[in-house]
C-alpha cells in the first residue's frame, strides 16, 4: 500500500513548475500577456542602462505573423549587453540574475522574468528566442531554449564575431502564441506611453503591428540618481534570515563582528546593548554554532533597541518636479500638485518611497480620462490586477468628497502613484500589484489626502471667484436703474459720474 502511494513520488524542477503555472508570472489572458512579455524586456533593458549609466534608447516591434494571435516581439536596446558567459542564465534560467539577492531598488527583483519570457514562447509555439548582444568587443548571436527538468538554458546556433568596442546592447526577439494586440488601456502601447511618462531620459520607439511608429523621445538630459546598494536593517530581518546569513557568510569568528559588518546601523555600542539585552547568548560565539532559539532571542532583542532608521539613498523616486512636467505634458490640466514626502520604513527595515501627483480639469475628461489612477513601481507602470493593488484599494477608500470632488469617477481628475524601494511588496511574480502592507498603505493614504487638500483649495478657489463673480452680476444689473434715480432726486447730479462711482465701489468691494 505504502509502496503504491508513492510511486509517483518525483522532484521537479522551478522551470517546470512555472511552465505549469505560468499565470504566476503574469502569462494569463491574451493582451496581458502580449504586454507583460514587453514590460520583461524594457524593464530588464531600462535597469542594464541604468547600471551602466546610459542613456536609454530602446525601440520595440510587435508583428502579427498569423491571424490566429501569434505575434513576434523585439526589444533592442543600446545597453551594455551580456556577456557570453551570463546570457544563458539570465534569459533562460529561473530564478538566476543580479536582482533578487542585491538590496537596492531596481524595475526587477526576482530573476524570472525574461527566462519566463523564453518558456513562453517555446510553451505556446515551440520556438527558441533568438539573442544578439554585443558586449566587449564581441558580438554573440544565437537561438535560446529552456531545459525545463534541469532549469537550465540551451543555446544553439551559436556564432561569435568581432564588433567594435564602442558598439554595445541586447536585442532580443521571439515568436509568442496565446497572445493578442489591442490598443487599449492594458495594451502594449499604453504600457510603453506611461513608461516614457516616468523614464524621460529614455528614449522609447514603438512599431505597431498597424505599422505605425510612435516615437516617445527623451526629455532630459539627466540620468536619474544611481539607487546605492545597502545592507539589510536589524529591524527587518527574521530568524531564518539571521540563521541564513550566519551559515553563508564566511570569515567571521564572532556572531557581533559578522552583525557590524553585514547589517546597517548596528555599531559596537549597539552590540554591547544587544549583549546587556542577551546575557544568556554570547554574541561572541563563531556564526556557524548560532543556533534557531539564539536566533530568535537576538531578533527579538532588536526589536527593544532604538535603532536609527535604515538609510535612503537606496530608494530615488522619479521626482516632484518630473512628475509634475510629465502630468502637464500628457494631460493638460488646469491644476497639477506632487506630493514631495520623505522616505519611510515598512515591515520594520524596507526603506520606501511614496510619490503621488493629481491633475484635475484641462482634456482629462475631453478623453474620457476622468477618475483615473495611473500606478507605477519603481517606475514601471501597472496595468493589470487593479482590482487588488493597494493603490487602487486606498484610491477608493479616500473619502474625496472631502475634498470637493464628489464623484472621483466622474470628475476630470487624475492620479499618479509610483511607489519606489528596494523591495516591492508584489501580490505575486507577475509583479502588477502591490500588497496591502499596513505601512506602505498608510503612506499611499497620507500622500493622496495630502494632494486632495491642494484640490480642495483650488476648487474652493474657483466656487469663490464663481459667487463673487454672480454676486458683481446681480448688482451691476441694477446700477443704471440706480444712478439715473438719484440723479432726479439730487436734482443738479450727473447720473454718469454717479454711476461710475458706483461701479468703483461695487469693483473695489468684489476685488
Amino acid at each position: 500500500m505504502e509502496k503504491d502511494i508513492f510511486k509517483g513520488f518525483k522532484e521537479y524542477s522551478v522551470a517546470e513548475f512555472f511552465k505549469k503555472n505560468r499565470q504566476m508570472l503574469g502569462f494569463s489572458g491574451k493582451i496581458r500577456s502580449l504586454t507583460t512579455i514587453v514590460h520583461e524586456y524594457v524593464t530588464n533593458s531600462l535597469d542594464a542602462c541604468g547600471e551602466a549609466g546610459i542613456h536609454p534608447e530602446i525601440e520595440v516591434w510587435v508583428d502579427e505573423i498569423e491571424k490566429n494571435e501569434k505575434y513576434l516581439v523585439r526589444v533592442r536596446d543600446n545597453g551594455p549587453g551580456i556577456p557570453e558567459k551570463h546570457l544563458g542564465k539570465a534569459l533562460g534560467m529561473m530564478l538566476a540574475g543580479t536582482k533578487f539577492h542585491r538590496y537596492v531598488q531596481q524595475r526587477g527583483q526576482q530573476g524570472i522574468g525574461a527566462a519566463g519570457c523564453t518558456m513562453y514562447s517555446l510553451v505556446t509555439t515551440g520556438q527558441p528566442v533568438k539573442v544578439v548582444s554585443k558586449h566587449g568587443g564581441v558580438k554573440l548571436s544565437c537561438s535560446l531554449g529552456i531545459d525545463f527538468k534541469a532549469n537550465q538554458p540551451v543555446l544553439s546556433e551559436r556564432q561569435v564575431e568581432e564588433c567594435p568596442p564602442e558598439e554595445h546592447g541586447l536585442d532580443v526577439e521571439g515568436v509568442f502564441g496565446d497572445t493578442k494586440y489591442e490598443n487599449s488601456l492594458q495594451g502594449v502601447r499604453e504600457y510603453l506611453k506611461r513608461t516614457a511618462i516616468v523614464n524621460p531620459h529614455a528614449a522609447i520607439i514603438f512599431n505597431s503591428p498597424e505599422k505605425e511608429r510612435m516615437e516617445y523621445p527623451k526629455s532630459v538630459e539627466e540620468l536619474p540618481e544611481r539607487a546605492t546598494e545597502v545592507k539589510p536593517h536589524p529591524l527587518g530581518i527574521r530568524p531564518n534570515d539571521l540563521l541564513d546569513l550566519a551559515g553563508k557568510v564566511k570569515g567571521y569568528t564572532k556572531l557581533s563582528a559578522l552583525l557590524q559588518n553585514e547589517f546597517t546601523r548596528v555599531s559596537l555600542n549597539k552590540v554591547k546593548e544587544l549583549q546587556d539585552l542577551l546575557p544568556d547568548v554570547d554574541l561572541g560565539m563563531n556564526p556557524a554554532k548560532l543556533s534557531w532559539g539564539d536566533a530568535e532571542k537576538i531578533v527579538g532583542a532588536f526589536g527593544k533597541v532604538k535603532w536609527i532608521a535604515p538609510a535612503t539613498d537606496s530608494v530615488i523616486p522619479i521626482g516632484k518636479e518630473q512628475v509634475e512636467k510629465s502630468l502637464r505634458n500628457i494631460l493638460n490640466p488646469e491644476l497639477v500638485y506632487v506630493t514631495g514626502r520623505p522616505p519611510k520604513i515598512y515591515r520594520g527595515g524596507i526603506p520606501f518611497i511614496v510619490e503621488v501627483g493629481i491633475a484635475y480639469g484641462g482634456d482629462i475628461k475631453s478623453e474620457g480620462k476622468g477618475g483615473v489612477v495611473m500606478r507605477f513601481a519603481n517606475r514601471a507602470p501597472l496595468l493589470f490586477d487593479t482590482g487588488g493593488c493597494a493603490i487602487t484599494q486606498t484610491a477608493k477608500n479616500v473619502d474625496w468628497k472631502r475634498y470637493e470632488i464628489k464623484n472621483f469617477d466622474e470628475e476630470p481628475v487624475a492620479i499618479l502613484v509610483n511607489v519606489a524601494s528596494v523591495h516591492i511588496p508584489y501580490t505575486s511574480a507577475g509583479k502588477q500589484s502591490i500588497a496591502s502592507e499596513d505601512d506602505v498603505v498608510e503612506e499611499i493614504r497620507n500622500a493622496m489626502m495630502e494632494a486632495g487638500r491642494h484640490v480642495q483649495k483650488h476648487l474652493s478657489g474657483k466656487r469663490r471667484e464663481r459667487e463673487k463673480s454672480t454676486k458683481r452680476k446681480a448688482i451691476m444689473r441694477y446700477v443704471g436703474q440706480l444712478s439715473s434715480d438719484m440723479a432726479e432726486l439730487a436734482g443738479n447730479a450727473e447720473a454718469e459720474a454717479l454711476k461710475s462711482r458706483l461701479t468703483g465701489m461695487i469693483e473695489e468691494r468684489f476685488e
